[in-house]
């Protein structure tokens, strides 16, 4: 097992977690109707993404002894690698103009990269960075060389 296929994101609203990530440029494909769609799919480049509601993924993981639903940090953060620090700018400013609250204006890093935090509708925490050694494959992944 070395790869994640896919990453669920419990919400709780799916219409409007939907409209939030449309307008971050994500595309997405509804099972259900628009209007109370049973589990929405991104068909973004590289990984994939899922939004399902929150109290149908816990009883998912666990319908006899469901885990507790964290108001505080829940402990994963997403990332979106730019290729610019100007996209990392243009990224978090559509991210807040979409309804996101920035939980770290971007700024240099102490790894020597530039970056900043927003959390979504849900608060799950999206970091997005640019580093000026990164590369990408062909299908927009950050290459992580072995040392």
């Amino acid at each position: 097992m070395n790869r994640v296929n896919l990453i669920t994101l419990g919400t709780n609203d799916m219409v409007k977690s939907h409209e939030f990530f449309k307008q971050l440029g994500f595309e997405t494909s509804i099972r259900g109707p628009e209007s109370s769609p049973f589990i929405i799919f991104f068909r973004n480049e590289g990984s994939r993404i899922a939004l399902y509601p929150i109290e149908e993924l816990v009883k998912d993981v666990n319908r006899e002894n469901p885990p507790t639903i964290s108001t505080g940090f829940p402990g994963l953060t997403l990332a979106y690698n730019a290729k610019t620090m100007e996209e990392v700018d243009e990224v978090l400013q559509r991210a807040e103009l979409a309804g996101a609250t920035i939980v770290k204006q971007p700024k240099k890093t102490d790894w020597g990269g530039y970056g900043g935090y927003f959390t979504d509708l849900d608060g799950y925490y999206w970091e997005v960075a640019y580093g000026e050694t990164w590369e990408f494959d062909d299908v927009n992944m950050l290459v992580i060389e072995d040392e």
